[in-house]
């Protein structure tokens, strides 16, 4: 499966394209940034942002077939979330207009990919230079990496694994257990005012709010 990752930033917007059925250097079929200067416009910038990403799109639809998404959405408290989150949402126009399918995680999901890829430690901090190493491995091992292309490698090859999850490509007994506590986790509550309440934690349970199916918009019976 071919899978565009995207690491939304103002300065250098990583993105890569990941094969998961491919081996060695073939995985990362192509990688790059999506880069506007400090100095310009604030709302040129999301602009310049949000109609490279649809045009980059559409190439790598026409090249590769790609209609599948990984997206690193922003966590708050963060330096300048405010500004983040609004590049999120140009991101997020530019998929839906593309009609693509895009599944979001948090950088901490998409960093537990990496350090289980590297058996790294419980606990490890995924920093800069482990999430390049993580992504050179995967790759065999080969090549300079920069790490908002590395971040959108991870944001690929973990939307990778949901995709074929979701599609019933894989099922439930071949994800390991992180892609099993994201992808399918459900908890039911035994103590307090909630106990019996059962919540749907895993991002395959929450359509339309973790993942969207953009592609079928627009699609009448039949069709």
């Amino acid at each position: 499966m071919r899978v565009l990752g995207i690491d939304p930033s103002l300065t250098n917007y990583g993105w890569a394209l990941h094969d998961s059925d491919a081996v060695g250097a073939h995985r990362c079929l192509a990688r790059g940034r999506f880069q506007t200067s400090a100095k310009t416009l604030f709302i040129d910038r999301y602009i310049a942002m949000r109609d490279a990403l649809r045009a980059h799109i559409e190439q790598i639809g026409v090249d590769y077939g790609v209609t599948r998404v990984g997206l690193e959405y922003p966590v708050f408290n963060d330096l300048y979330s405010e500004g983040m989150y609004g590049l999120f949402l140009y991101t997020c126009e530019a998929l839906r207009l593309a009609q693509v399918d895009v599944v979001f995680f948090s950088p901490m999901q998409i960093k537990a990919h990496a350090r289980e890829s590297l058996q790294r430690p419980k606990g490890w901090k995924m920093m800069k230079p482990d999430m390049v190493e993580a992504a050179k491995t995967d790759c065999g091992g080969k090549g300079r990496w920069n790490h908002n292309e590395a971040d959108g490698y991870w944001a690929a090859w973990t939307a990778a694994r949901f995709w074929k999850l979701h599609d019933g490509v894989i099922g439930v007994d071949d994800l390991n257990p992180v892609e099993r506590k994201q992808f399918t986790q459900i908890h039911t509550f035994t103590r307090g005012k909630k106990a019996g309440d059962t919540v749907f934690k895993g991002i395959l349970h929450r359509e339309d709010e973790r993942f969207f199916r953009w592609s079928q918009e627009g699609l009448q019976d039949g069709d």
